[in-house]
């Protein structure tokens, strides 16, 4: 479907709905808070009554997430010691590898033979599935780091995973796309980044990014297309096929794992529609996690909770941060927004959109890391990361496109489309007003009407569902803790039992960090796109300590 995916030059009718959907988040989030607050001043009984009913939603809703993300961190260790690059190989006789593991001896150990279950059953759909074969030898794979104000050692790190891993680098094409604007330290640092890696790669390209292209935005998304574009052009010349070409985009502080490409490259060529598919990693931010304070640390550890658990669902998964897809689709569907901020995600929609509903992300079981925030000091930090969290939710800008999109959509039934807007309409809300009324809005009906809220049947009732829930919530909370350790990198010697008891002490603070770095954020940026105030892109502060 030939969509413009764009809030610019729209008829009348099409600027009307944009405006409505631009508003719709912002009023409704607006509208549960402030009615809630409004109830509880007129009808403190039934504003305690809806209340422990969305107290009780809350709580059964975590534990649902906390369960599948247990499944989710269980898989991800089954196939942590996975030998990606040997199944890669596997593949260039679909058939003859399959019936070799079939006379092979089972492995021992639960992961081992779960892990090698899922790989046969893999093997036999792609082979029921009659797909195009792909041989190994004719993937290639374009990577694109976007770069504008980031130093050396935060782009070398990154480079230098590329290049150690056990995918050859040498059929990897790697383009740094270098803003215009950059400082002139930043370019320095680039050419000294050239000669280091010389002959690491199949290529290392620079593609500069001019500044001020008209209908661009200052944006990362416009710097990635115009290196894309340039990308495309390389290699036509070269005579690579785009439908061989796997293309990531990496921020610019993204490490990759040891297993990362090979594994990339696995699930690229069993995946029957590989060309309609983006593929999803799991993002952890371990660069320099032990550098930055307690709470970041936590926010952080959530954020990959969210995308593991996500994971389970690839029905409605939606690519995040760091991901790949086939650069055909890329190219066919017109590249990444060059006018927007959350490009990671809007690329997802703008292919479901093109592909008429024909598109999904495929998840990986394999990490990559990327830096939290270090602005050294923790004030400083603290600011940062805020405006970090505002950018996240100002995804919300697509919202009013995505909705154009569906509503230009119609040969796909509603059923189809009505999964996909309740799931994101949901979330933004969900962001935005859920610390607010458990950390908040929930004490207000004891405090406006204390009397007769005290000797209501409602306030001795509301004591022992309090019970219940908090127990509850301990228990989750005690499992995200466990979780959150087991996920931290190796323990160094650098960072003993304080660190870690601390990281362990933040998470019962959880409720508050997330209202001051995930609600107020969240409700700021619907309110702004409310109000029309669009925001601009920001680069955030990011160091390594040696």
């Amino acid at each position: 479907m030939n969509f413009p995916f764009t809030r610019h030059h729209l008829s009348r009718k099409e600027a009307f709905l944009q405006r409505l959907f631009e508003i719709l988040p912002g009023a409704l989030s607006w509208t549960i808070l402030l009615g809630m607050v409004a109830l509880s001043a007129l009808n403190p009984i039934l504003a305690a009554l809806v209340i422990i009913a969305f107290d009780v939603y809350w709580i059964l809703r975590i534990s649902y997430v906390i369960i599948f993300l247990i499944l989710a961190y269980a898989w991800l260790e089954v196939e942590k010691k996975t030998n990606w690059m040997e199944r890669v190989q596997g593949l260039a006789n679909v058939q003859a590898h399959l019936e070799t593991l079939q006379r092979q001896p089972s492995k021992k150990g639960l992961k081992r033979r779960l892990s090698r279950w899922t790989h046969q059953k893999e093997l036999r759909h792609l082979l029921d599935s009659r797909s195009e074969h792909l041989s190994p030898e004719d993937v290639h794979h374009l990577v694109i780091m976007p770069v504008a104000s980031e130093k050396m050692e935060i782009l070398r790190a990154g480079l230098e995973s590329l290049r150690s891993g056990d995918y050859p680098s040498t059929r990897m094409v790697v383009v740094i796309a270098l803003e215009e604007w950059a400082e002139p330290k930043i370019k320095d640092g680039i050419a000294e980044l050239m000669d280091l890696f010389r002959g690491a790669f199949m290529d290392l390209r620079v593609v500069v990014h001019p500044s001020e292209i008209p209908g661009e935005a200052r944006v990362k998304g416009a710097n990635i297309t115009w290196a894309a574009r340039d990308s495309a052009d390389y290699l036509s010349r070269r005579g690579i096929p785009f439908d061989h070409v796997i293309v990531s985009c990496f921020d610019a502080d993204t490490v990759v794992s040891a297993s990362y490409f090979s594994c990339l490259t696995y699930n690229f060529l069993i995946c029957p529609q590989r060309q309609r598919a983006s593929f999803q990693p799991i993002p952890v931010y371990h660069n320099n996690i032990w550098d930055v304070p307690s709470f970041a640390k936590v926010l952080e550890t959530s954020s990959s909770f969210f995308i593991l658990a996500e994971t389970t669902n690839p029905e409605k998964l939606v690519t995040f941060s760091s991901h790949s897809m086939s650069f055909k689709a890329l190219v066919e569907i017109g590249y990444w927004p060059v006018d927007m901020i959350s490009d990671d995600s809007l690329i997802f929609w703008k292919a479901l959109l093109h592909y008429e509903g024909d598109y999904r992300t495929v998840p990986m079981y394999v990490t990559l890391s990327m830096d939290v925030i270090d602005a050294g000091s923790w004030w400083k930090t603290a600011h940062s990361i805020y405006k970090q969290k505002r950018r996240w939710a100002w995804g919300v800008e697509g919202f009013p496109i995505i909705m154009r999109g569906f509503l230009a959509m119609k040969d796909q039934p509603l059923r189809k489309k009505l999964p996909h807007i309740i799931k994101m309409l949901e979330g933004h809300i969900m962001w935005a007003t859920w610390s607010f009324m458990l950390m908040v809005i929930g004490w207000l009906p004891a405090l406006f009407a204390s009397r007769v809220y005290s000797n209501s049947v409602v306030y001795y009732s509301a004591a022992r569902i309090s019970t219940i829930i908090f127990s509850l919530s301990y228990l989750n909370l005690f499992i995200l803790i466990l979780l959150g350790l087991a996920l931290l990198p190796r323990k160094d010697v650098r960072y003993g039992f304080l660190k870690r008891l601390l990281f362990i002490l933040q998470w019962f603070l959880l409720p508050w960090t997330n209202l001051f770095f995930a609600a107020i954020p969240a409700l700021d940026a619907q309110t702004r796109l409310m109000f029309g105030k669009y925001m601009e892109f920001w680069v955030a502060d990011k160091r390594r300590v040696d």
